[in-house]
């Protein structure tokens, strides 16, 4: 569905030459739900707008449904969706009205423009806002609506480009039930962009990566996280004249990484080790032996902001909190 090869776009910023993209390869197949992800100017946008024909590649290749970006771009619009981050349907028109006109600006007859806006404000679940001012819909509903315009032409591949920026976390999560399960009936291929990693954990099939122009990781989100060095085990003791012991026991494991004391409002003694949970009776025991005293303990799995900081040495929970 895309296939691009070495995809570059330079901006030219005074005398300088910004270059926003650097050599980008991507292969999303049929179907897929991809999610594009990286820090601020890493890219991504640039790379989203090349494909969807907004903007145009300095150099490289990008066929995107079948079709030439740059010598085909009116086919591509053709055979795609696109919803952006703003709202798409105007303010004072209706809503049934407004996915109706987009269908007939995409070629639609009639009769098949009213099946279209039916068929989608039912799977959807707005039938009971065809008559309602855009406006007067909850800001749910107004993402819903902008997802139904952009598949009212029945595009293969739909892009998303954070679809649910500020939407309450209730929104958010109706959001991506309606389109989980709108995928399951069309099989549309989508692609993402989120500063939201709990959704591109759970939503995407494969997640790219993308950091000062290049795509620097391709998988799972469990293959990403299992790139990470080990869960994180962290204990509080109660006692904060006991953590160097307790680092130095957990620094005794086998597999251990760096152990890392954290004073705050309480002492934390933190260390990475594959298979945390597997670890921890020895750890617990140890400290036991020792009279190290414990006020908690806990194993954290790696997440996507742990790949993150591994790959690029910054949070994207900082840079979009």
């Amino acid at each position: 569905m895309i296939r691009t090869r070495d995809l570059t776009k330079h901006f030219r910023v005074g005398r300088e030459t910004l270059e926003a993209v650097r050599g980008i390869d991507i292969d999303i197949a049929a179907g897929e739900l991809v999610a594009l992800l990286g820090p601020n100017g890493a890219g991504k946008s640039t790379t989203l707008r090349m494909l969807t024909t907004l903007l145009e590649p300095t150099s490289g290749t990008a066929v995107v449904a079948g079709r030439d970006v740059l010598t085909e771009p009116a086919e591509v619009r053709r055979r795609i969706g696109f919803v952006g981050q703003g709202h798409g349907a105007g303010e004072d028109q209706r809503a049934g009205e407004e996915l109706y006109t987009q269908g007939l600006l995409y070629g639609l007859d009639r009769a098949t423009a009213r099946r279209r806006t039916a068929d989608l404000l039912d799977m959807l679940e707005l039938s009971g806002t065809t008559d309602r001012e855009v406006t007067k819909l909850s800001g749910g509903q107004r993402r819903r609506l902008d997802i139904a315009m952009g598949l009212v032409h029945e595009p293969p591949l739909l892009f998303l480009d954070e679809p649910s920026t500020g939407l309450d976390p209730h929104s958010r999560a109706n959001l991506w039930e309606h389109v989980t399960r709108l995928r399951e009936r069309t099989g549309t291929t989508i692609v993402l962009t989120t500063h939201y990693l709990d959704e591109a954990d759970e939503a995407a099939e494969r997640i790219l990566v993308i950091d000062h122009g290049r795509v620097i990781a391709d998988g799972t989100a469990d293959e990403l996280k299992g790139g990470v060095s080990g869960d994180l085990v962290t204990f509080t003791v109660a006692d904060e004249t006991a953590a160097p012991t307790g680092a130095k026991i957990a620094g005794n494991l086998s597999g251990a990484g760096e152990v890392e004391i954290v004073t705050g409002r309480e002492t934390e003694v933190r260390l990475r080790v594959e298979r945390g949970d597997t670890v921890l009776p020895d750890l617990l025991r140890a400290l036991d032996s020792a009279g190290v005293p414990l006020a908690s303990v806990r194993v954290q799995r790696p997440t996507l902001d742990d790949v993150f900081l591994t790959l690029t040495g910054r949070s994207l929970r900082e840079e979009n909190p």
